[in-house]
């Protein structure tokens, strides 16, 4: 599972760069920017919640060490 985010994580970033890259600073929120801007934004949701992911899971395991 750890594996798994890990990847997830390194594949969202990549898509938050290239996305970035694809927005005109000039007109953010014409053509393909919009698209470019939005799927920017789910991106970044999708780390946020592989990253919770993640703690809850090493939450979990620590709290089965414990008992």
């Amino acid at each position: 599972m750890k594996i798994l985010t890990i990847i997830l994580s390194v594949i969202a970033l990549a898509l938050v760069v290239f996305n970035a890259s694809k927005i005109n600073l000039n007109e953010p929120f014409e053509g393909d920017s919009t698209s470019a801007f939005i799927t920017m934004l789910a991106a970044l949701c999708a780390l946020i919640l592989l990253q919770i992911l993640r703690i809850s899971k090493r939450i979990e395991e620590k709290t089965k060490n414990k008992n």
